[in-house]
């Protein structure tokens, strides 16, 4: 199935899109070396998370990062037969639930984005998703527990998933399974403790 494309620019199937999703959120920095010319047709990512607010300090190091994807990305991403551009519209949901699912809706109605990326906390993820998932509007999200993803909008165990437009790559807080459950079991054997643990989320 090929993914909501502006006239700007071809058709992209899924595998095609979320991969370059993975370059725009910096997970590839390799110069392309070729120049891009002036018309060359641009795929566009919204990038949401906290920058400011309660949970501001999960976005703190987005500013450094959003220099290095850009600087690598300055000339641009090949994919098939066609060099694209790219441009990351960063956003920032002040923390702000309501405000995250309003970002995300105008970044996809107004700014055309062709994917979404979206990081930090299930507060501000969820609503970004959810808007994306409605839109048909493919959205990576990252920083945050997938049970919140999978579970918290809606999901249910032993059923096929629900959502067709929308992926996350997270870590895991269940009893026994989960990898912070792990990590940290097995830091506390290190030393002496009564073998009690407080939780508060």
């Amino acid at each position: 199935m090929a993914i909501r494309n502006s006239a700007s620019h071809p058709a992209l199937n899924r595998r095609q899109m979320i991969t370059s999703g993975l370059i725009a959120a910096g997970a590839l920095r390799a110069n392309l070396g070729t120049a891009l010319a002036e018309d060359a047709p641009t795929l566009r990512s919204g990038l949401i998370s906290p920058i400011t607010g309660p949970l501001g300090s999960h976005g703190k190091t987005d500013g450094h990062v959003l220099v290095q994807a850009r600087a690598a990305l300055a000339n641009g991403v090949r994919i098939g037969d066609v060099t694209y551009a790219v441009e990351i519209l960063d956003r920032d949901t002040q923390s702000n639930p309501s405000n995250a699912g309003q970002l995300a809706t105008d970044l996809i109605d107004t700014e055309k984005v062709d994917l979404m990326l979206a990081i930090a906390t299930p507060e501000t993820v969820n609503p970004v998703a959810d808007a994306c998932e409605a839109a048909g509007a493919p959205c990576l999200s990252t920083v945050m527990p997938w049970e919140a993803w999978y579970f918290g909008r809606g999901a249910k165990p032993d059923q096929p998933s629900p959502f067709k437009w929308t992926y996350h790559f997270g870590f895991g807080v269940g009893v026994g399974v989960g990898e912070i459950l792990k990590t940290c079991t097995a830091q506390w054997a290190l030393i002496e403790t009564n073998k009690k643990v407080g939780v508060m989320y």
